[in-house]
């Protein structure tokens, strides 16, 4: 027995070599990932870190890396920002290149590169969102929350958004972090935004908005929001701003937080004790304040409402009841009763999905997610896929970290277990991009334009001066 079993591994390695004298391994393996956000670099450094021998390119279809933490981490929150620093340095290592200014599927195609790469991983996010799909979404000023995330942090296709803050009164939908985020923005002082790398478009628009009142609505109850305690902890200690929580929403609450997991008890606690036990030092502060923030349960948006001017007037809400016998994962059942709730601004904020960038990437489309099992994309060998594309927009940044590693250890298996052609074409996809005339963005040119940002910013007092411009991006990057 024990005979045949160092047969089968000896077969085994054997086979192994073979494979791999097949594929012309004498090259050292490339390999190409698609977006440059968390997902992506994390990726590569786990294949840089894997192989000594890799390379990896990080392709991007901005002139700019860093994905949603350039364009989606909020202003304020500067802190979460600091893992550029780890990306730079994996941007600067010998063995990995940042291509620019390149969209896949237009530029170059998937096809193209599986020939030039020993495997792509797509990396590139959830840059679509969901849509309520009722009537009267289209109506001006009824905005996705990813669109106004990306106007204010100076995302070049949403800098000319229409945004309309004339108005006293803008309704969230959504209970993520994400809705507080923009929730939060939309009240703090504009003295303390001034001092962040929020654009200055954005900025001046703030200044002139009249929102004093920002309702947060959800399908279901305080025990199923989406939100961490740490975004509603800076709710609740906003400045100028008093947070609007209904006392019977709250009640029985804190018994049942007890039994619950650390994070949902923490978070219920919280909430508990601002609507049913706050401090007297925070029940003053509130009492002067000139501004406040809602939190609303249980209701459905059914019809965006508007004035004969086609004008933005309100939203429409049928009453949920909540049924299942698991508190934490009850679902939202319509009954007959409904609610208009006026306001001027509508954010919908319920959920981002990625989509299909090129006609070869399997695609789910009612998942909005690229059909793969845990990182193998579907029926495609050599091509990958990780974070937020594969699994959806779960999670924060600490999630997408573990699975950009443990999607690069896979490719990394892969390689090792002579399961793909080595291909070591790389220098020919990028003169394909030259001879196509794409204008293709290194990390050294985007250093260029770091430089210019944080020479504005410094002038105003901010970190950086985004640049939102895609053609004076370029310009600078190609001086």
């Amino acid at each position: 027995m024990l005979y045949q079993r160092l047969c089968l591994r000896h077969l085994k390695h054997v086979l192994k070599i073979a494979i791999r004298h097949h594929s012309g391994s004498g090259g050292k393996p490339q390999v190409c990932v698609i977006g440059s956000g968390p997902a992506g670099f994390y990726t590569a450094q786990q294949l840089l870190k894997g192989n000594p021998d890799i390379h990896v390119d990080i392709y991007e279809k901005l002139p700019v890396p860093f994905g949603l933490v350039r364009y989606g981490v909020a202003p304020d929150h500067p802190e979460v920002k600091n893992v550029i620093n780890t990306f730079t340095q994996t941007a600067n290592k010998d063995r990995c290149s940042f291509i620019g200014n390149v969209t896949i599927g237009k530029d170059i195609s998937v096809a193209e590169l599986q020939k030039f790469y020993t495997a792509i991983v797509l990396s590139y996010g959830a840059e679509d969102d969901r849509k309520l799909g009722i009537p009267g979404e289209d109506l001006p000023n009824v905005i996705s929350a990813r669109n106004f995330v990306g106007w204010y942090n100076g995302l070049p296709e949403d800098r000319n958004l229409a945004v309309d803050l004339d108005t006293d009164t803008a309704i969230v939908l959504g209970h993520g972090n994400v809705a507080l985020d923009v929730a939060r923005i939309l009240l703090t002082p504009v003295d303390i935004l001034a001092k962040t790398d929020i654009t200055e478009y954005s900025l001046e628009k703030l200044r002139q908005s009249r929102i004093e009142r920002v309702i947060l609505v959800g399908r279901r109850g305080p025990l199923q929001v989406a939100f961490t305690i740490k975004e509603l902890r800076e709710m609740v200690k906003l400045p100028g701003t008093r947070p609007v929580l209904h006392t019977n929403d709250y009640l029985g609450l804190d018994d049942i937080a007890k039994d619950l997991p650390r994070p949902r008890k923490r978070l219920t606690e919280l909430l508990y004790k601002t609507a049913l036990t706050p401090t007297s030092t925070d029940q003053k502060i509130w009492a002067s304040a000139t501004k406040e923030w809602e939190l609303r349960f249980r209701l459905s948006p059914l019809e965006i409402l508007s004035s004969n001017s086609s004008k933005l007037s309100g939203v429409r809400f049928g009453v949920n009841r909540l049924e299942g016998s698991e508190l934490t994962t009850q679902k939202a059942v319509l009954t007959e009763k409904t609610e208009d709730i006026p306001c001027g601004l509508v954010l919908r904020s319920i959920g981002y999905r990625s989509w299909q960038i090129d006609p070869d990437i399997p695609f789910d489309e009612r998942q909005g997610v690229i059909r793969n099992n845990k990182g193998r994309v579907d029926g495609k060998t050599g091509l990958y896929c990780s974070g937020w594309a594969g699994r959806g927009p779960v999670g924060v940044i600490l999630g997408t970290m573990t699975d950009g590693f443990e999607v690069g250890k896979l490719v990394l298996k892969d390689i090792e277990d002579g399961m793909l052609q080595v291909n070591t074409g790389r220098d020919n996809a990028l003169q394909l991009l030259q001879d196509r005339g794409v204008s293709v963005v290194s990390f050294k040119d985007w250093e260029k334009i770091d430089c210019v940002e944080t020479a504005d910013g410094e002038k105003n007092g901010k970190p950086r001066e985004k640049i939102v411009e895609t053609d004076r991006l370029i310009n600078i990057a190609k001086t």
